[in-house]
């Protein structure tokens, strides 16, 4: 297993935010371990879907799934993760409208 660092590490976590579905699996993950089914339904997406997220995920390094039986539970991979999504939430950014019009949904400069 790689391990990313600094620049790396930065592009794989802009990666993950870059999707609403990863931005929501991080968010709850944030906030405590959990479960895909559980997960899924409460970002409103099928289990296939959030699968996919969380493979993703994974391979950037932000999660980890931990064996529980035949159940896989799901984890920041590192405290520091859900700090920097602190650090982020807080952020107050002044938009360009005219660059950014409906950012979530298209994309951002």
């Amino acid at each position: 297993m790689d391990v990313a660092v600094s620049h790396g590490a930065l592009t794989r976590f802009g990666h993950a935010l870059s999707d609403p579905t990863r931005t929501g699996v991080l968010l709850a993950l944030r906030e405590g371990p959990g479960y895909p089914a559980v997960l899924a339904e409460r970002l409103g997406v099928s289990r296939q879907i959030l699968s996919n997220h969380l493979a993703c995920l994974r391979g950037c390094g932000l999660v980890v799934a931990v064996q529980e039986g035949r159940r896989s539970r799901y984890e920041l991979a590192d405290p520091r993760i859900g700090s920097a999504l602190d650090d982020l939430l807080g952020l107050v950014l002044a938009v360009d409208p005219a660059c950014c019009d409906d950012a979530e949904t298209r994309g951002c400069c």
